[in-house]
């Protein structure tokens, strides 16, 4: 499978980043496991990237062992069996070792990446450390991986009211997702990242919601054909996360890691404008401007709804809230109390 130039790069940025800090702080004594989640194995993007890190350990005073895994659910369950000392996966799976860092890949809450570059400024202080930390998970650092948009099999599908009925597939482990689905009618397929590009690409459904960076390696234009369309609406904002066990790592680790993937924020953000830029004007769909308010409308609410299950962080939502109100004020959201 032929992995876009773009993507490329921005995996090479983001996990360079995790890999440097990494070496900078891991102890000498024993080896420490880092677990490297990569469709493609040894041979992928960024397992290739973390040998880099491995050497860049090795300079520290570190003894890094790199794990590969083809399978994101695989790489989660060692990491939570502690077979694993990090890992690096995506904000999504992620949820589970710490709620706060896991609800910013929430619907709807950063509607732009001027949202996205604030919130993350915020987490890399040193104020925000006690958020990072979860029992002894610690979120060593966040990247953005760029907004996901919803694909649909038919451009037609240009309005909330014609998305019921329409099968969806969502990540199996997140129930955010499944719910949002059942909440608008759609008829919710149990997938994974392994595969819920190939059911949209044979048909097996008709919308999924995936960042530009996959659209050329999952070969998404595929599921597209000549009818399909990228809804132009950014449904969530995708992360890479790193969660560290925080015991087999040195004081104040963490900190050092967060602010130094903080400072790739600017070059991850213009490869993820790049993937944007290099899919195709005919693909990209506007939400017709009467239907814009029932979108957000619907996520709104949704959002909402997710956060009082106990499915999103409470602060994580005030915290966002509080974002989009320092930017568009005049909002009705703003003058609630909600979130």
């Amino acid at each position: 499978m032929r992995v876009s130039k773009s993507f490329s790069r921005l995996t090479r940025v983001l996990l360079v980043g995790t890999g440097l800090a990494l070496a900078g702080n891991a102890t000498a004594a024993g080896k420490q496991i880092l677990c490297v989640w990569d469709i493609s194995g040894t041979q992928g993007d960024v397992f290739n990237m973390m040998k880099d890190y491995k050497l860049a350990a090795a300079r520290w005073g570190a003894n890094l062992e790199l794990r590969p895994y083809t399978d994101e659910k695989i790489a989660s369950e060692d990491f939570k069996a502690g077979q694993c000392d990090a890992v690096i996966m995506t904000g999504l799976r992620g949820r589970q070792f710490n709620g706060f860092t896991g609800s910013l890949d929430s619907l709807g809450s950063m509607p732009a990446y001027e949202h996205v570059r604030k919130v993350l400024t915020t987490l890399a202080k040193p104020n925000a450390a006690s958020l990072m930390v979860s029992g002894n998970y610690e979120v060593g650092g966040i990247a953005p991986m760029g907004a996901a948009y919803l694909f649909v099999n038919d451009r037609s599908i240009n309005s909330v009211g014609k998305l019921s009925g329409k099968k969806v597939a969502v990540l199996d482990y997140d129930k955010a997702q499944a719910k949002m689905a059942q909440k608008v009618g759609m008829q919710p397929v149990a997938s994974d990242i392994t595969n819920f590009a190939g059911k949209f690409n044979n048909g097996s459904v008709d919308i999924i919601g995936a960042p530009a960076a996959a659209f050329k390696p999952l070969e998404l234009f595929k599921g597209l054909g000549t009818k399909g369309a990228i809804v132009q609406y950014p449904l969530v904002q995708v992360s890479l996360q790193l969660y560290l066990r925080k015991d087999r790592f040195p004081e104040g680790f963490g900190q050092k890691s967060r602010e130094y993937m903080f400072s790739q924020y600017d070059r991850a953000m213009k490869l993820v404008m790049t993937a944007e830029k290099e899919i195709d004007k005919k693909f990209w769909m506007q939400i017709p401007p009467a239907d814009q308010e029932k979108y957000n409308q619907m996520i709104r609410d949704a959002r909402v709804a997710l956060m009082n299950e106990g499915i999103y962080d409470k602060k994580a939502m005030k915290l966002m809230k509080q974002v989009r109100c320092s930017i568009a004020a005049a909002e009705a959201e703003c003058s609630q109390n909600l979130e």
